[in-house]
């Protein structure tokens, strides 16, 4: 799972950084794509039936056993390199994601929720493994009505937005200096 872009441009000379209304993502705008919900949760990866957990290996740090790669290289300006890494049940960290693991989940990439991930905010029972884009929303695509649906759903960290090319682009709330 690459860095999903945000669907307009980041202003980093303001602190926090805000997003401007020129849009970086066009396609978003153009309608194409279909509008997900973001949740805030924990990202994992099953692969082969196996489940791995998100892992940011960062600059001057080896590779962890069994460490996949989620981009081609690190990223240029801090120079973490995303990936994964397997989840181990000698790992007490990990706990949460084997609770959430029944084996039979198809390959793909998943949001660990549940009672004790980002305080729970969710309010399941016990920890789920939730597919990506398996929420799909309408929503109009413009810089205000994007802005107008995050303030009237405060339940919902953001919007990812699927290309059936495989792009992805993402709006958080917080990209609108909205609380969350």
């Amino acid at each position: 799972m690459k860095k999903i872009p945000t669907v307009f441009v980041m202003d980093r000379t303001s602190r926090p950084h805000a997003i401007t209304r020129e849009c970086r993502e066009k396609w978003v705008l153009a309608g194409e794509g279909v509008a997900t919900i973001k949740f805030d949760g924990t990202a994992c990866l099953v692969r082969g039936g196996k489940l791995y957990q998100r892992y940011n290996l960062k600059l001057g740090r080896s590779k962890p056993h069994g460490f996949i790669a989620a981009a081609d290289a690190p990223d240029p300006v801090t120079g973490h390199f995303p990936g994964w890494v397997p989840v181990r049940e000698d790992d007490p960290g990990s706990q949460y994601h084997l609770e959430a693991f029944t084996g039979n989940e198809p390959d793909g990439t998943y949001e660990l929720l549940g009672p004790k991930i980002q305080g729970g905010r969710y309010e399941f029972e016990r920890h789920v493994l939730l597919p990506h884009g398996s929420h799909p929303v309408k929503v109009e695509r413009n810089f205000d009505a994007l802005k107008d649906w995050l303030v009237a759903h405060p339940e919902h960290e953001g919007l990812v937005f699927h290309h059936p090319d495989g792009r992805m682009a993402k709006l958080r709330r917080r990209d609108f200096g909205l609380r969350w």
